[in-house]
């Protein structure tokens, strides 16, 4: 069950290394309580970029993905952001999303592919890098082009021509959803299901298709789409943990690091659903990812060359994972100020209201 891993996939942990995974959990807790993607979009290349396989990286942040994701979906359910309804019929198809995820992984993973012991991390990590750019690229596009596009006409509601369309084709059963309102058909709901749990056990990132699927397909406001993304990945995360346990992929010293930044940074996150307008919230979600994207992509050389694919010096390594490295947290550290700015604005704005408030009181008395 564990013949592929032998133990030499699992990074030697310096106190350097300690705080930067501590650092990634919370600028990744920090963007998941905000934008209810789990924030793994962040935190597993991260952990590629200082060493860790990309499978490994990518079960232990399913498995913290469990606990983070129960503190955030109890965060929003406070605030009435859950539909739990919706979130268990997503989940039939996740979890046989996740299953498919978890066997091409370990074929990746256990396939050296002629090429010996290093490409056969390199070509897991080849196919996570390729998957997570296409995926999260069309995502970004997408809502950045929603955005200017609601910009120009003064509307900042997302665009509904998938729902509208799908609202055409009337595709039976339609089941009704009272906490986010809106009937949705079944087999959209498993299609999108499938696709959530599929990449949640691929690169660790369900929430960017979740979410935008609940909004752009569902028709469901972005603070619901964020609180039941959250309660979802709760059960997924839970189910993917296990299902790498027993390919002994999740090394769980990462995954405690992880919690201890993320459990701080998810608190700040999710206060800033509460104040800060939606279209704000899509506009930073859009340019974290993309690039988040574009860091990933800088990687893809090196992969390349270990399996074979591309020739150049292989001292020029370390400067792709660098530039990647670099990028990466300029998008995470410059979204999570945004974020915080954001907050704070809002926060002493409303301190303002509230003691101009108490002034126009003791002044009337």
């Amino acid at each position: 069950m564990h013949e592929f891993l032998l133990g030499s996939y699992f990074i030697e942990l310096d106190w350097m290394t300690v705080g930067q995974v501590i650092l990634l959990g919370f600028i990744g807790g920090t963007l998941s309580g905000f934008i209810g993607s789990g924030g793994a979009f962040f935190m597993t290349p991260g952990m590629m970029n200082l060493g860790v396989p990309g499978p490994v990286a990518v079960a232990s942040n399913i498995t913290h993905k469990f606990g983070k994701a129960m503190i955030g979906s109890r965060e929003h359910g406070k605030m009435g952001h859950v539909d739990k309804k919706l979130a268990v019929f997503m989940l039939v198809t996740a979890a046989l999303g996740i299953n498919l995820a978890v066997w091409v992984m370990k074929l990746m993973f256990s396939d050296a592919g002629g090429h010996g012991h290093h490409s056969r991390g390199a070509g897991a990590d080849l196919y996570i890098s390729l998957v997570f750019s296409g995926v999260l690229i069309l995502v970004s596009v997408s809502m950045l082009r929603d955005i200017i596009k609601s910009r120009k006409t003064q509307d900042s509601t997302p665009s509904r021509k998938i729902i509208d369309f799908l609202n055409k084709l009337n595709l039976h059963p339609m089941i009704s959803f009272p906490v986010a309102d809106v009937k949705v058909s079944l087999w959209v709901i498993l299609i999108c299901g499938l696709a959530t749990g599929y990449l949640a056990g691929t690169i660790g990132v369900g929430g960017f298709i979740g979410v935008p699927a609940m909004i752009y397909v569902f028709g469901i406001s972005s603070q619901v789409a964020a609180g039941t993304e959250l309660f979802l990945a709760m059960f997924m995360g839970a189910y993917g943990a296990l299902n790498f346990a027993l390919q002994g992929m999740v090394d769980l010293r990462l995954t405690l690091m992880l919690y201890l930044g993320s459990l701080v940074g998810i608190h700040l996150g999710v206060y800033g659903t509460k104040v800060v307008r939606e279209v704000i919230i899509r506009l930073v979600t859009s340019l974290i990812i993309l690039l988040c994207v574009i860091s990933r992509m800088i990687a893809i050389p090196v992969y390349m060359r270990k399996l074979g694919y591309i020739a150049y010096p292989s001292d020029l390594d370390v400067y792709f994972n660098m530039g990647s490295k670099a990028l990466l947290y300029i998008s995470g550290i410059g979204g999570m100020l945004m974020i915080l700015f954001f907050v704070f604005k809002a926060y002493f704005q409303r301190r303002k209201v509230s003691a101009s408030l108490v002034s126009s009181r003791q002044g009337a008395s």
